[in-house]
């Protein structure tokens, strides 16, 4: 029988403990939570009281150096993540990020590499691509059932102006790194990875220097047109559309958590798994963190050094496309080099 998968997580904050909550509803000989680092041993002691972590720590270190800690999930805040990464891969531990990978393409490039480099399982946590109802779209897409793809269109806002994260420039806060990747990932996963030969973005931005609302089109070889709008101030559809010669397909909301498909009009629900308090949780849906990581699993088991479904490529790429978004907007961060 394969062993258990140990977990290792960096931070306990609350992505952290919906993460973990959705870990420890999947079976024990699968998945196991082992220890907890964060800054403050005080918090970590707490989270793991919570949690029934056996262990727990004041620094990050010291989990990275724990022998019984398979792989880590990284869910410190945006700036932290370059180093945070390159510290557990360092220590020999495949990593999974929360989104954005990096807040700068440089950045992302030089943890690719480090985890190449090193021969380690590196995977940004793009939750929403392991969703049924993505997994489904996905593969309705390479079956050219809706023909031709010619224009796809996202929307994702919410009113985040009372979350001092979002709207924090020393945090890399913003529209375009909080929801914009949700858009430019699921815009990619139309687009089947390629690369967009043309970006126009124009943006408001928000009192506290960083992106309040941005809208951008992308254009890519063979004529597919996508565009996306992203806010931190204003809610909107938060939905995805694709057309092609053949038909539209639809998350009408949701859908960075999807749980249902219209396709030509047909609905297809996908129900969330079964827990046993679904008020634990923080954010919507965050059960459906199992699904990336029982795809941690298999990878890991499999052998693999990147996921097959959110490969370090596309990582690099995504954040190359929201790079030159803020670059056209006029925003940047202290990481920025150039």
């Amino acid at each position: 029988m394969e062993k258990a998968l140990r977990w290792g997580i960096l931070s306990a904050g609350l992505i952290a403990h919906d993460f973990t909550t959705a870990l420890r509803s999947l079976p024990r000989s699968e998945h196991q939570v082992v220890a907890v680092a964060a800054r403050d041993l005080a918090r970590a002691q707490d989270f793991a009281r919570k949690h029934e972590i056996p262990k727990s720590y004041g620094s990050y270190t010291e989990l990275t150096k724990d022998p019984e800690v398979d792989v880590v999930y990284v869910a410190v805040q945006h700036p932290q993540h370059l180093g945070a990464v390159l510290q557990c891969l360092a220590a020999s531990k495949p990593v999974l990020c929360e989104k954005p990978l990096g807040v700068t393409a440089a950045e992302v490039r030089e943890m690719v590499a480090a985890a190449r480099a090193r021969g380690l399982f590196l995977m940004e946590a793009i939750w929403t691509r392991f969703f049924p109802a993505a997994e489904t779209l996905r593969s309705l897409l390479c079956q050219g059932a809706l023909g031709e793809l010619r224009v796809v269109r996202m929307d994702f806002g919410i009113d985040g102006s009372n979350l001092d994260r979002m709207t924090d420039r020393a945090q890399a806060g913003g529209g375009l790194l909080d929801l914009g990747i949700y858009c430019v990932q699921f815009i990619s996963t139309v687009a089947g990875g390629q690369r967009p030969e043309k970006i126009h973005a124009v943006g408001l931005l928000h009192g506290k220097g960083v992106d309040d609302t941005v809208t951008a089109i992308l254009q890519y070889p063979g004529g597919l047109q996508a565009s996306f709008s992203c806010s931190i101030t204003t809610e909107l559809s938060n939905s995805l559309s694709v057309y092609g010669t053949k038909g539209k397909a639809e998350i009408p909301s949701t859908m960075w958590c999807p749980t249902e498909l219209v396709v030509n009009g047909k609905k297809t629900e996908f129900p969330l798994p079964k827990v046993a308090d679904a008020e634990t949780f923080n954010y919507l849906n965050s059960i459906g963190m199992v699904y990336e990581a029982q795809h941690v699993r298999q990878c890991l088991l499999q052998g693999l050094k990147e996921s097959p479904v959110m490969p370090l490529a596309e990582s690099e790429l995504l954040a190359d496309i929201l790079e030159e978004a803020r670059r056209q907007i006029g925003l940047r961060f202290l990481q920025d080099r150039t």
